[in-house]
């Protein structure tokens, strides 16, 4: 489903017409509530390239929400880094003047984190976080584009924008309620999809089967 499409089907089933404006917000008002509820694929992006020698902080990616994990790649060996209180850095990692290869990570600010001890080589960084990935209505949308929700599982973000639709027109309770209704299924179904089949495989978690009835 490309964008649109998903206005033609929110307007098709409101029965109502939008100015380009209210039916993006309703869009991404949509896309941030599945985005903060479930961690799809396209959620993830991985950040690399080398440390600084003698540099404690490492400035974040402006699109970082949250990390997945933090790894440097020490003489090809890859070692992932625990994630401690910056206070934790002050108390065990006194002196930044202190190097040798990160062992733990801290949020440093709103914008950087700390290593501790300082690193004493240019190390490969692997940083795997989470960002909000491009809106189906951003700015830069035509009527094709599409995104991975649009892609892969338009359900949950047709209902959601009816939703948010059916609000903003002040509809019944009971109209909101079977949007909502609707909404509640297909998000239940993507996580089925995103926290469970795209976190395993049949090598290691068998394949799926029912009870013959």
């Amino acid at each position: 489903m490309n964008y649109a499409e998903l206005v033609t089907a929110i307007e098709d089933t409101v029965e109502n017409s939008f100015n380009a404006d209210q039916v993006e917000r309703f869009v991404q008002q949509a896309e941030t509530l599945i985005l903060n509820t479930v961690q799809i694929p396209a959620l993830r992006k991985v950040d690399t390239g080398p440390l600084t020698i003698n540099q404690r902080t490492y400035t974040l990616p402006v699109d970082f929400l949250y990390t997945y994990s933090l790894a440097i790649v020490n003489n090809g060996q890859t070692s992932f880094l625990l994630n401690k209180d910056v206070n934790f850095l002050s108390e065990a990692y006194p002196t930044v003047s202190g190097t040798g290869v990160p062992k733990h990570y801290a949020y440093y600010s709103e914008t950087q984190l700390a290593f501790g001890p300082t690193p004493n080589a240019a190390f490969v960084l692997e940083h795997s976080y989470g960002h909000y990935p491009p809106s189906i209505a951003g700015s830069d949308k035509t009527a094709t584009t599409t995104s991975w929700l649009g892609d892969n599982f338009s359900p949950a973000l047709f209902n959601g924008s009816l939703v948010e639709a059916a609000k903003f027109l002040q509809e019944d309770p009971d109209v909101v309620a079977s949007y909502e209704k609707a909404f509640v299924q297909a998000m239940q179904l993507l996580k089925n999809l995103t926290d469970g089949r795209l976190r395993q495989d049949a090598y290691r978690s068998g394949l799926y089967r029912q009870e013959a009835g």
